[in-house]
């Protein structure tokens, strides 16, 4: 995977996470503030509308004053909103944030406004529903107190019991501020409420249980913030999966339309990082298929041409052998037809050999061979065979010194025996095989004195069964298939064949470059 688009996609990630922590997080504060909210005016509720239920609550609870800011308004007195002024004429508690703490408010049955100001209202309010509900227990004898407590834990919304077991007393400094203060608000480890304990004027011990704080974190709030991070994963992976999907729709396309026969078809990547090497490698693989019909193609029609000519003369000898007079006229038209069958077996050795290499090519064996002694081989066997010309090898001793390369023997030496052998059928007297070798590359070239190629037909003789002439005789020889085999075989080995002008002698300059060192992979 490349370096820039793992970092891009890394970026997004990281990105996408960041929206979603943001979102959560402005979710999570906008939900609970209106929570938090509901639940400041739910919890303080009991509490204020007992005290609005009291005829004279400055007269019966004065304390409420100087720890609380207690007061009694009309509602002309208070410049609230409409909604705040609707709200407290339903009856409802409204608790509004201040600079210095909750102030709450209630409406009494005489429309007066009752309004306290409470620095953490959940500890202020239990200390001021204790602080109620202890004069209320200590005004009643102690045969009525059971009674009294369920009236006061009903209206208050407490649970309300007297100690009775030693074990259930809490620590001593809770204790110690109980026989100072008469109360004493506190938190059991194992309870998820606060405790408030209260010393009545005879000494007994009241526990008040408060109902539970707010809690930020309830279940339908992580449920919520759970939905919305999957929802925006889920979108995100949607929007990223479609345009993936579109592409391989794309691709599987191409490829329904390559298998109905449109060989032209190709993908357009576009500007999706994700499947443009696919398609490139798609592409690159239908371009190979495409060349490889077009090869079949021709080698079918070139091959159905080649063969006629050796089975008419073959079929020619074999009615010429019965009307033969003579045993030499026999053995004549006997020589004919076995150089007939010689030149069938030669042309069907080139064309699998052609057919090997385009499709797909041989498994070639690369090892470190001495180039230059294959280059003498291949001069000395044509040498022999042509003795008519002269055929030498130039090979300076800089270049004997980087001779080692990594090739495959029988291939290489097949392509140079190619283009030794067509160098001799057209020179007229000369052939040169130059070998120039260095630390990274390597290069033959074979020239000869002959006529030459136009350079407009330089591109044509490396086509499969292309002949500049047009003779089709055993004395021309070839195929046509002898340079495409050395173009296949040089593009295996990660080189290029061309051909050129022979400056010194005149005629063609065919020539073989090649990595000296096994390539990595071919060029496609």
């Amino acid at each position: 995977m490349p370096l820039k688009f793992f970092l891009k996609l890394y970026a997004r990630l990281i990105g996408l996470t960041f929206l979603i922590l943001l979102l959560c997080a402005a979710l999570f504060l906008g939900v609970n503030s209106v929570r938090e909210q509901f639940w400041q005016e739910r919890f303080s509720a009991p509490l204020l509308r007992w005290i609005a239920a009291t005829p004279h609550p400055q007269q019966q609870y004065h304390w409420l004053v100087s720890f609380y800011d207690f007061g009694v308004a009309s509602p002309g007195d208070l410049p609230f909103s409409d909604v705040i002024t609707e709200r407290l004429s339903y009856g409802q508690v409204v608790v509004l944030e201040t600079s210095i703490g909750q102030q709450v408010m209630i409406r009494d049955g005489q429309g007066r406004i009752l309004n306290l100001r409470f620095g953490d209202i959940y500890t202020d309010v239990a200390e001021a529903t204790a602080l109620i509900a202890r004069i209320h227990l200590d005004n009643i004898p102690v045969e009525g107190r059971n009674e009294m407590m369920e009236q006061v834990s009903g209206a208050l919304g407490v649970e309300m019991a007297p100690v009775q077991d030693q074990s259930a007393l809490p620590g001593p400094d809770v204790l110690e501020r109980v026989s100072e203060r008469g109360i004493s608000l506190y938190h059991p480890p194992s309870a998820d409420r606060a405790h408030v304990l209260l010393r009545l004027d005879d000494g007994t011990l009241v526990d008040l249980a408060m109902p539970p704080p707010f809690n930020p974190w309830a279940w339908p709030v992580v449920m919520l913030l759970l939905t919305v991070a999957g929802g925006v994963l889920a979108l995100a992976l949607y929007l990223a999966l479609r345009g993936v999907d579109s592409n391989l729709r794309a691709v599987e396309s191409v490829a329904i339309r390559i298998a109905r026969g449109e060989m032209g078809a190709r993908v357009d990547a576009g500007d999706s990082r994700l499947v443009s090497r696919l398609a490139v490698a798609f592409n690159s693989m239908a371009e190979h298929i495409q060349r490889l019909v077009g090869v079949q193609r021709e080698m079918i029609h070139a091959v159905s041409h080649e063969l006629r000519t050796p089975v008419a003369r073959i079929r020619f000898g074999i009615q010429m052998i019965e009307s033969a007079s003579s045993p030499e006229a026999l053995q004549k038209q006997l020589d004919g037809i076995d150089g007939d069958i010689q030149e069938l077996d030669e042309l069907i050795d080139e064309i699998l050999t052609y057919a090997r290499l385009e499709q797909g090519g041989p498994v070639f064996a690369l090892q470190e061979t001495s180039v230059s002694d294959i280059v003498r081989q291949v001069v000395s066997e044509q040498q022999m065979t042509r003795p008519r010309h002269s055929i030498e090898a130039d090979i300076d001793e800089e270049s004997e010194r980087w001779s080692l390369s990594d090739v495959e023997p029988r291939y290489l030496h097949r392509a140079i025996q190619n283009l030794v052998g067509n160098a001799a059928r057209y020179a007229d007297h000369r052939v040169r095989v130059r070998c120039r070798f260095d630390e990274d590359n390597c290069r033959i070239d074979v020239e000869d004195d002959g006529p030459g190629i136009p350079e407009e037909d330089w591109e044509k003789v490396f086509t499969a069964f292309a002949r500049l002439d047009d003779s089709r005789t055993r004395t021309s020889g070839g195929y046509g298939l002898g340079l495409s085999i050395v173009r296949r075989i040089l593009y295996w080995h990660g080189g290029q064949a061309f051909v050129s002008r022979s400056e010194e002698l005149g005629g063609a300059r065919f020539s073989l470059v090649w990595p000296r060192k096994k390539p990595t992979e071919p060029a496609l």
